[in-house]
């Protein structure tokens, strides 16, 4: 007499090897077309969910149900292909960490149709699908606004990425019906599983390691040159490029411009509580070990920022930046109690120079900040001055410069003997003829603007 349950299973076993080599062979046609892709599709598991009707990645596993993957190899080889590249890349460009305070809904039609793009401009034939009058309508439309606005850098602002897409899609305010359409256009895989680790720490872990994926991919790609014959592929290098540049993480970029300095201070890692406590018992007041009362840190010391107050900057952008700048520096462990800040603003000219001594200094500046200049852009002045400043021993521990513009001016043609970063803003700069010796930080306009107005909000408070 057979058992249904233990044919059921070896049925569902059956059917979990089958799944297992069409995901096999759709990762070896991948690579056999596409050589740069070995890693990020080797980085990937399969698992088996029967309680689900589609595709969903979470960073490190494809979780798919075997009926809905079945359904997709009956329509054909290539729709298998192109939905294991989809999961690749959305992983590859770290959509589940990235969507921030975005409306998710926006957001994961937003990723779908970039990933798709992209994937429609590989012109591979093992993952090339005729393309419908609605897709092709849709990239023009997204390709027209992002050209015809004021985002374009460097023939960069046009890459579809999903940040763009999703900043495009909510300028234009389609309808409802509208989205409703393309959702069923682009969706391949559900995103439910975006952002629900149990443990940040092991998200950040797999951010990493999926940035770390793509820096080493676009180094392959741009390495083959002349020796990968295959077209197509410029969409991807492009999107490539606007993915790995430096991303706006102030806190981590601020290190390098802290030092390594003593601090009159309680160290809490020296301190061993079993042996106090013991001692505290033992004599009734006289504990064993006494924490250290200073220590050794990394903190910010002497640094300057300069504010591009040419007419390519605008000034709630500057104030935004400054904010930020104010958020950084008030966490106590950022700085030490001795700093001095010198806040430069300069068009062709060095116009204004207060320097901040306290976060409270910092505040006061704000509250009658203004953007003074409105000249062409020259960064020349600002570096000769700063350099003045420290012959005349007024900065005499400076680290670094931050310099907050647009890229286009003339730059020194000599490196300072600090540190130099230039600030620019996503789509609204020229990076072209920045000096090997300087450091490059992008930030996106949408970042900024979305920081809460922490002295306007201040202001109304007092009021």
């Amino acid at each position: 007499m057979t058992d249904p349950v233990r044919e059921r299973q070896l049925q569902e076993l059956d059917t979990v090897g089958i799944c297992t080599r069409i995901f096999y062979q759709a990762r070896s046609e991948l690579y056999v077309n596409m050589h740069f892709l070995d890693i990020p599709l080797s980085s990937l598991g399969f698992e088996a969910d029967w309680g689900r009707n589609g595709l969903a990645v979470d960073g490190a596993v494809i979780f798919y149900g075997p009926d809905a993957l079945l359904e997709f190899y009956r329509k054909g080889r290539t729709v298998v292909n192109r939905a294991y590249l989809h999961m690749v890349f959305h992983c590859l460009f770290c959509h589940m960490y990235t969507r921030k305070g975005r409306d998710k809904t926006l957001w994961d039609l937003s990723c779908d149709i970039a990933m798709e793009a992209l994937i429609d401009g590989l012109y591979q034939k093992c993952v090339h699908v005729p393309q419908s009058p609605l897709r092709r309508e849709t990239y023009l439309r997204l390709k027209r606004y992002m050209e015809e606005g004021e985002h374009t850098s460097g023939g960069s602002g046009s890459v579809l990425t999903a940040e763009r897409i999703f900043r495009a899609l909510a300028h234009m305010e389609l309808p409802a019906r509208r989205l409703d359409q393309l959702r069923a256009e682009f969706k391949v895989d559900d995103h439910d599983l975006w952002e629900q680790e149990e443990d940040p720490r092991q998200a950040v872990t797999r951010q990493t390691q999926w940035n770390d994926n793509r820096e080493k991919m676009q180094t392959q790609m741009e390495t083959m040159g002349s020796k990968d014959e295959s077209r197509g592929d410029e969409g991807l290098k492009d999107m490539l490029r606007v993915e790995n540049r430096e991303r706006y993480d102030y806190r981590q970029f601020l290190r390098r411009f802290s030092v390594l300095k003593e601090e009159i201070e309680v160290d809490p890692d020296s301190f061993d509580p079993i042996f106090y406590t013991y001692g505290m018992s033992l004599y009734g007041n006289m504990p064993l070990m006494e924490p250290l009362e200073s220590r050794e840190v990394f903190r910010i010391e002497d640094f300057v920022i300069v504010i591009d107050t040419s007419m390519s900057c605008s000034g709630e952008l500057v104030r935004r930046f400054l904010e930020e700048t104010y958020d950084v520096l008030s966490e106590s462990e950022t700085y030490f109690r001795k700093i001095r800040i010198h806040i430069l603003q300069c068009d062709d000219r060095v116009q204004a120079d207060v320097v901040i001594e306290s976060a409270e200094d910092l505040k006061a500046y704000m509250d009658r900040f203004q953007v003074t200049g409105f000249g062409g852009t020259d960064f020349r002045p600002a570096f000769e001055y700063v350099n003045e400043l420290r012959a005349k021993g007024e900065t005499d521990r400076l680290r670094g410069l931050i310099y907050f513009t647009d890229g286009k001016g003339i730059y020194p043609v000599q490196a300072p003997p600090y540190d130099t970063a230039f600030v620019f803003i996503e789509d609204m700069f020229s990076d072209a003829y920045v000096p090997a010796w300087a450091m490059k930080i992008v930030l996106e306009e949408e970042q900024l603007m979305e920081i809460p107005g922490v002295f306007s909000d201040r202001k109304k408070d007092e009021e």
